[in-house]
């Protein structure tokens, strides 16, 4: 008897604090209630077809007209010029060029050609920061190798021959390591050039370009990327007993630094105007396609958020601001510069948040987020405003922020919205990054995202606390 009376206490108090428990949780999502119908504004807004048309148009306007946004190119700095004049023209307020001095690569003439039972021009495209050949090219036996590990068992063999590294692709982030580090490690054992089989799950005789590193103690080599299909062909010619040889002609030089731009401009806060959340993409692209994913998307995408809450009338109590960086692709100046510019002038600390898109603009489901799990527990309440258009998950570590990666480092929260990316890296760095690859409706609903969760973070009264 006594046994039971003990345990229907027990149980009395388990129950009570469950109760607690829920009620606590309630409270805690109460307070994001309040946003309730400035969110469904901005996502009907967002999802409203007039504004999709005005979105669409300035991306298909600034890819169309300046489709090689490369940095050093007077294209990229006649973007930004109508990025500033548009925003000027959106009534934001502060708009501004900040200087950025950048690297300038440029590519000149290529070709690759296989020799063997037969000979085939590839397709193929240098990577960023190769050094060219001699004028009158390079012509080597092909080394095939498919891992790092594989490369140092049989380094021996590399000495004159151009490496190859057929890497099938697995997810970017160990795959680009073959792209940023092989010219190097191929230099070191001996090797007159390198190719990469292209970072991508998919071709369609699409090569894909992206930048290299060299390390100081090599003497830099010629590093090319060519497509799948032939990174195949020539393993299985040599499978076969072939010699297989390369000739590789490239005129890749790197320029002295050039002067280049971030643009920005702001919404400002109604109470906390010095007090920041920026958020943007970075406006410059490599010298093929389009670079309308990678990263005009991003950059109309974050800026449109921001143009429809000016339409709105929606001023949140910090200053939301918008920034084309600058150098993305090949030195992150763009971001680098903004960080000092904030430390110099002393405005770090008055960030609330950094926000960047630049991992696609394709269906979103849910944001990344980089910075302290109690930050992050504030930030989870807003998914409740934005779970009718698909966006359910908030994620520990943010993709596609290379940009806001000083900030972060520096301890400003950080996040990225998470989008389906099964196509991404098809297209990426490619000729074949091009306005007809993407969905108004997908772009639509990133925007209506990105809004209603920056003018929450810009509006909230509590600060996000930052790592140490």
């Amino acid at each position: 008897m006594k046994s039971s009376f003990l345990s229907l206490i027990t149980l009395s108090i388990f129950l009570t604090s469950c109760a607690d428990e829920t009620e606590r949780a309630s409270d805690s999502y109460q307070w994001v209630d309040d946003y309730r119908e400035t969110a469904d504004l901005l996502i009907e807004a967002a999802l409203d077809d007039t504004n999709k048309e005005i979105m669409w148009d300035r991306l298909a306007y600034v890819t169309d007209y300046y489709p090689h946004r490369l940095s050093g190119s007077r294209m990229l700095e006649d973007a930004i010029d109508w990025m500033h004049d548009t925003m000027l023209e959106d009534g934001f307020e502060n708009v501004y060029k900040q200087e950025v001095m950048v690297p300038h690569w440029v590519r000149g003439e290529e070709s690759a050609v296989m020799h063997g039972p037969y000979d085939k021009e590839m397709r193929m495209l240098g990577l960023g920061s190769s050094v060219g050949t001699p004028p009158e090219g390079i012509r080597a036996e092909v080394m095939v190798v498919h891992s790092f590990e594989e490369f140092e068992e049989r380094a021996g063999e590399a000495e004159g021959k151009i490496v190859l590294w057929n890497v099938p692709f697995t997810t970017y982030g160990e795959t680009v390591q073959y792209r940023v580090r092989g010219a190097s490690i191929a230099s070191r054992a001996g090797a007159v050039a390198s190719l990469l089989r292209s970072v991508a799950p998919f071709s369609m005789q699409t090569p894909h370009t992206g930048n290299i590193r060299y390390d100081d103690d090599v003497d830099p080599i010629p590093f090319a990327a060519i497509t799948l299909e032939d990174s195949e062909l020539i393993q299985r010619f040599i499978e076969r007993g072939e010699t297989i040889e390369v000739s590789l002609k490239m005129e890749a030089e790197m320029l002295p630094d050039a002067l280049s731009h971030n643009v920005m401009g702001e919404l400002r806060g109604r109470e906390k105007p010095e007090e920041v959340v920026v958020i943007g993409g970075h406006i410059d692209s490599w010298d093929v396609g389009h670079g309308v994913m990678d990263d005009a998307g991003g950059v109309i995408a974050t800026w449109e958020a921001v143009r429809l809450m000016k339409e709105l009338g929606l001023q949140p109590r910090r200053t939301i601001r918008v920034v084309g960086w600058t150098n993305e692709e090949n030195g992150v100046m763009g971001g680098r510069a903004y960080r000092d510019m904030v430390m110099e002038n002393g405005s770090l600390e008055l960030h609330q948040m950094a926000y960047e898109i630049d991992f696609g603009v394709f269906e979103p489901f849910g944001f990344g987020f980089s910075g302290t799990d109690e930050a992050r527990r504030m930030l989870e309440p807003v998914l409740k405003l934005t779970e009718a258009i698909g966006v359910t998950e908030l994620r520990e570590g943010s993709s596609g922020t290379v940009d806001i990666g000083p900030l972060i480092r520096e301890g400003v929260p950080g996040m990225g919205i998470d989008t389906d990316t099964e196509r991404y890296f098809w297209y990426h760095h490619t000729d074949a990054d091009t306005l007809d690859k993407l969905d108004k409706d997908d772009i639509a609903k990133v925007i209506a995202a990105t809004a209603v969760m920056i003018y929450v973070v810009a509006d909230m009264e509590e600060r996000l606390p930052w790592a140490e």
